[in-house]
């Protein structure tokens, strides 16, 4: 276990252990119907190194974008993709990569989210919202796991 004085500050790292197996975590981060019922609406997305797609943020008014690209796809072991929030005033890209670990009879999953400048104030406060958001994320996931 890493304890917070090894975390890494410009960094969101939120782990969670699920009780289904890697396969199925896999499917609920890479199955559009899943994602959207979890996280939100993508549009275009495909697990595979190279697409590139969005996803629409449902609050707002007018609807607002994500852009993203996904950087790896190692089926049941790892996603990683890129973040950048076509909305913001000062558009910064971040990094998302979730990795699943077989745990027993279940999955370790942990997500990490990287490229904030904790130096930047506007930054501090957009990496510690994501932290907040993707744990709220991780639990509409459990909720969705349980359901399938």
């Amino acid at each position: 276990m890493v304890s917070d004085s090894e975390l890494n500050p410009a960094a969101v790292e939120v782990g969670s252990f699920f009780p289904q197996d890697p396969q199925a975590v896999w499917l609920a981060l890479t199955e559009p119907d899943l994602i959207e019922r979890w996280l939100m609406r993508s549009v275009g997305f495909a697990a595979c190194p190279g697409t590139h797609f969005i996803f629409l943020l449902p609050t707002t008014q007018p609807s607002s974008e994500i852009a993203c690209e996904v950087l790896t796809a190692r089926p049941a072991a790892r996603l990683t993709h890129t973040w950048f929030d076509l909305r913001a005033a000062h558009p910064a890209r971040w990094v998302v990569d979730w990795t699943m670990q077989p745990q027993g009879r279940g999955t370790r999953l942990l997500l990490t989210q990287t490229g904030f400048d904790i130096n930047d104030r506007r930054q501090k406060m957009i990496r510690n919202a994501m932290e907040r958001g993707w744990k709220t994320s991780l639990v509409r996931l459990r909720t969705v796991l349980d359901e399938a």
